[in-house]
């Protein structure tokens, strides 16, 4: 991994010893591996990241962008507007996970291609 700043409230002492454990334990929420998905290409705004994630509540949202945040994954740039302005940034430690939300793509990918040819037949198909 490349230089990166990593910020834990969490004592390293307390940390999970298993490295598995300690990305899981970084990225486990659902929400948190489909926000880095959208911030992999770049610099979003709140509601665009709401847009693309889709169900996930306000609320949701905004406590899992401040854990990330606090957890040194990405950065919260506000704007002094009205309505205000607020963007969301990969940190050079959120951008050193890409490879492995890819491979988690490449696999799924390749499931969903199994899995389609253990499926029956549709009327459609036939």
């Amino acid at each position: 991994m490349k230089n990166t700043q990593i910020v834990s409230k969490t004592p390293a002492k307390d940390l999970p010893a298993c490295p598995v454990e300690m990305t899981l334990m970084l990225i486990s929420d659902r929400w948190k591996v489909l926000i880095l998905r959208d911030l992999i290409p770049g610099t979003k705004r709140f509601g665009e990241l709401k847009k693309s994630i889709g169900h996930v509540t306000q609320k949701v949202l905004t406590a899992n962008l401040r854990e990330m945040e606090s957890q040194g994954l990405l950065t919260r740039k506000v704007y002094a507007e009205v309505p205000p302005h607020v963007e969301y940034t990969l940190t050079d430690l959120g951008r050193s996970l890409k490879p492995i939300l890819e491979a988690m793509c490449k696999w799924g990918e390749a499931y969903k291609a199994a899995a389609a040819q253990k499926e029956p037949p549709t009327p459609d198909s036939r």
